[in-house]
């Protein structure tokens, strides 16, 4: 039981030997709780988000799988904001359900796989399935989420397109991986930082690299040119703020160029970002035996 998230199927109650009449005074006794039909949880009502998951899925069979947005928030890419729970069912079966949304195709079995013990699609095939139904903005996070916590690297989720080729969701991915359109980020901040560099026509810049011993947020390598961009949370304390400027004196001490933002800079005076980074970028772009910044 504890395997299945405190629920369990009354076919599954049948299989161990319960009669229909010991189901229903144990439903009556208070030892199980209708969650949905035919589907019960045991010892107490209260179930947890993967033993709500798991209700919904046993609801519908046993070749389904927790896909999509619900499939992506139980990977942690993607919040859990849908009252109801996405699966994928064998397209045979043929069920409805309240609070399910039930996606009918067939999957094969390198496509399904488990997280917590709850039948999941795998990262892949789940990226492929958010593609048809999140913005292209939201799937970049889900992309980038799914880098941080080492699910899946942007190469790899590439290569793995190669078999859906043609499949609603796939030119999504491409368009978002194409490796002169995309480059990882960490953080919301991040990404409003590049959305200032694309619209003031630099070129893209390095993400999440390591120089000097620190990580530096972006760096254009052939200017010798480094920015951070500096978070509300991250960057408050005292021992942070000593950090950064060890940072900082560590990369001037190589020759390089830092740049330090805040948060306020970013969002709310992005010309004063965009006019910054365009002035330094001439500067460096006229030293003699240096690469281009611009595009």
């Amino acid at each position: 039981m504890e395997r299945q998230h405190g629920v369990i199927a009354r076919a599954q109650l049948l299989e161990l030997g319960l009669r229909s009449d010991s189901i229903a005074h144990r439903v009556g006794a208070g030892r199980l709780h209708p969650v949905a039909q035919g589907i019960y949880a045991a010892g107490r009502p209260d179930l947890s988000r993967n033993g709500r998951w798991f209700a919904a899925l046993l609801s519908c069979g046993p070749s389904a799988v927790l896909s999509h947005r619900s499939a992506a928030a139980l990977w942690g890419v993607h919040p859990n904001d849908l009252a109801s729970t996405e699966v994928t069912v064998a397209t045979t079966v043929r069920r409805r359900r309240p609070g399910v949304v039930v996606h009918c195709r067939v999957l094969e079995a390198d496509e399904r796989t488990s997280r917590d013990g709850v039948p999941v699609t795998t990262v892949e095939r789940t990226l492929l399935d958010l593609a048809t139904r999140v913005s292209g903005t939201v799937l970049e996070r889900a992309i980038n989420e799914a880098d941080k916590l080492d699910l899946v690297d942007p190469d790899a989720l590439r290569a793995a397109l190669d078999r859906y080729s043609g499949r609603p969701g796939v030119a999504a991915l491409r368009t978002i991986l194409d490796r002169h359109a995309f480059r990882l980020t960490d953080s919301e901040l991040e990404r409003r930082f590049l959305a200032l560099v694309r619209r003031s026509g630099l070129s893209l810049p390095d993400t999440g690299t390591r120089l000097n011993g620190f990580r530096v947020d972006f760096h254009w390598p052939g200017l010798g040119l480094v920015v951070e961009t500096d978070g509300l949370r991250y960057h408050c304390t005292a021992a942070q703020q000593m950090r950064d400027r060890l940072r900082d004196q560590a990369h001037t001490a190589a020759g390089l160029t830092a740049l330090r933002f805040t948060h306020f800079q970013v969002r709310y005076e992005p010309r004063y970002v965009q006019a910054t980074l365009i002035t330094v970028a001439r500067r460096l772009d006229q030293r003699p035996d240096e690469g281009s910044l611009c595009s």
